[in-house]
């Protein structure tokens, strides 16, 4: 079995899980790093985040994919500070003409006009409420956020114009704004998933570097929760021989801290983060990458990656179907709730827009 090329010089770099920082698929010349023979092997460096202010022209994102549960979704940043290995969205750097290895992690772009933007977006007459969707991309609780609080000026738009929002994160940041969201609440405008993938703190500190640790994710299911607000929990992604033995258990804590819906997602490796996956497992857990990867093999029809609609989220085959049913069942024993909380539509205020007048009635 060939195993994806890596060019990785094997240094673990601080804070951050991506071990290389090749060319996106884009550019006319691809770099890469290379042993010269004067000192390789696993390094501990440190690499600071730079942050790009990014004037967003449009804040909305629209979607017609039949395997997601929302038309329209909004990104405060492009790139995420957390550094999952697995992250998804990491190939979208190359766009930017940027790395998605540890450009993805250290080189961030902040839509600090986004709430502007986005209450113009909500006053344009022809437009119709429904649930957006906000950390579906890139994490909007990353590290930045405590500076930038882009996050936070959107929820007000949000919670001025009364919009229902449904948010996901792997980051108890996301309590700061607990003032903001109980209340939306109440009128049934928001729900909230956290991203639960280990239970295991060093497993973590590995795979999704600067993401909260998992006690302080369920420590934010059960004060949300306390609050009022809907709280959900995603496994995702699962990742075969790493963390897919966890399934029952992160259910059960995060059910237990007050959690009534759940969701999964097996591991996705589209473009560059082939390469960059298996980097990380050759650094990490050697004795498992070969196994790893042919259960990936096996769930997404022969190839790493399959981005057929009905399948990509939760892959085909043995091995796919195995975890599907250990998900269901232990969800049924929980009593989580298998159909999504449906959020108000009908409350929704459009903003004014600048040089109109207030509305009289």
């Amino acid at each position: 079995m060939n195993e994806p090329e890596t060019k990785s010089l094997n240094r673990v770099r601080r804070g951050r899980a991506a071990l290389s920082n090749a060319s996106g698929r884009f550019e006319a010349e691809a770099r890469f790093s290379e042993d010269d023979g004067w000192g390789g092997g696993v390094q501990v460096e440190a690499t600071p985040t730079h942050v790009t202010p990014e004037r967003a022209k449009s804040i909305i994102t629209r979607n017609d994919s039949p395997d997601l549960s929302f038309d329209r979704s909004i990104n405060p940043y492009r790139g995420c500070e957390h550094g999952c290995i697995y992250c998804f969205a990491r190939p979208t750097h190359a766009y930017l003409g940027l790395s998605p290895g540890q450009d993805f992690e250290t080189r961030l772009f902040a839509k600090r006009n986004a709430a502007e933007v986005l209450e113009r977006e909500l006053a344009a007459p022809n437009y119709r409420p429904r649930t957006i969707a906000i950390g579906t991309n890139t994490d909007p609780y990353q590290p930045i956020e405590r500076r930038e609080q882009i996050m936070r000026s959107v929820l007000g738009v949000l919670s001025r114009a009364q919009h229902p929002v449904a948010i996901v994160t792997k980051s108890n940041l996301i309590l700061r704004d607990l003032d903001v969201l109980a209340p939306m609440a109440r009128k049934g405008l928001v729900k909230v998933a956290l991203s639960v993938t280990t239970l295991d703190p060093i497993l973590a500190r590995k795979m999704e570097p600067r993401a909260s640790a998992p006690k302080l994710r369920l420590e934010a299911i059960k004060l949300l929760a306390e609050a009022g607000v809907p709280t959900a929990v995603m496994v995702a992604p699962i990742i075969p021989s790493v963390n897919d033995a966890e399934i029952e258990a992160i259910l059960t804590r995060a059910h237990a801290m007050g959690a009534r819906e759940a969701g999964y997602v097996m591991l996705r490796l589209p473009h560059e983060l082939k390469e960059l996956f298996a980097e990380w497992l050759l650094a990490h857990y050697p004795d498992k990458i070969r196994r790893a990867l042919a259960l990936v093999r096996s769930s997404r029809g022969g190839k790493l990656y399959d981005a057929e609609f009905g399948e990509r989220m939760t892959g085909s085959g043995p091995y796919a179907w195995m975890i599907g049913r250990r998900f269901e069942t232990a969800v049924k024993r929980l009593g989580l709730a298998g159909r999504r909380m449906s959020l108000r539509c009908d409350l929704f205020v459009a903003p004014v827009r600048r040089g109109e007048q207030l509305r009289l009635l």
